[in-house]
């Protein structure tokens, strides 16, 4: 699958949105990916997240983990189509990552980190340290959409379906702004 087809995947679920958006990182952008609308349909997730899977099918990977809320259902399909575990961890009162729900890795478990996107990387980050912190061996990470830009190295192999580069302001130097175009706050907070 290539980068037009993904691309087409995303314009069709209506995920690639276009407007004035107020991102995590406080800057501005006119355009912006909500994975959810593009997971919400089934048989696309599946179709897409089987995709990220192949380059892993050799890796012996034991277990899928995602960072919620958004990798979740990433997370169910790149195990399934991989035939393993698929657990997620949830934040705790302090942002920091843990598992609960009775998910537990074991020490020398190879596991996968699925996300949705990346955009710094440090959900993924947070993720792949928590691994760690059981014993397990993070092999690599894999996202539907990349778009750090390259930005990120998390010293363990990265693929994603495909890559990003959406344009970016800074507040005080957004043409949209200076346009007095309504800002829109997306994502799931």
């Amino acid at each position: 699958m290539n980068d037009t087809e993904i691309l087409k995947y995303l314009c069709d679920t209506g995920a690639l949105l276009n407007g004035h958006f107020l991102l995590r990182s406080g800057l501005h952008s006119d355009q912006y990916f909500q994975a959810a609308l593009l997971l919400q349909h089934t048989q696309v997730a599946a179709l897409l997240c089987a995709e990220m899977a192949k380059p892993w099918k050799d890796a012996g990977i034991d277990v899928v983990i995602s960072p919620a809320i958004g990798g979740i259902v990433v997370g169910q399909e790149v195990g399934r189509a991989l035939g393993t575990r698929a657990i997620f961890a949830e934040k705790d009162d302090n942002s920091n990552l843990i598992l609960r729900r009775g998910f537990t890795l074991k020490p020398g478990e190879k596991v996968l980190v699925a996300e949705d996107v990346v955009t710094k990387g440090g959900r993924v980050q947070q993720t792949i340290d928590l691994v760690r912190s059981y014993g397990a061996t993070p092999v690599g990470v894999t996202v539907v959409v990349d778009r750090s830009k390259g930005d990120v190295d998390f010293g363990i192999p990265f693929h994603s379906l495909a890559r990003l580069s959406l344009k970016t302001f800074e507040p005080d130097n957004c043409p949209l702004c200076q346009k007095g175009l309504p800002i829109d706050h997306p994502g799931s907070k």
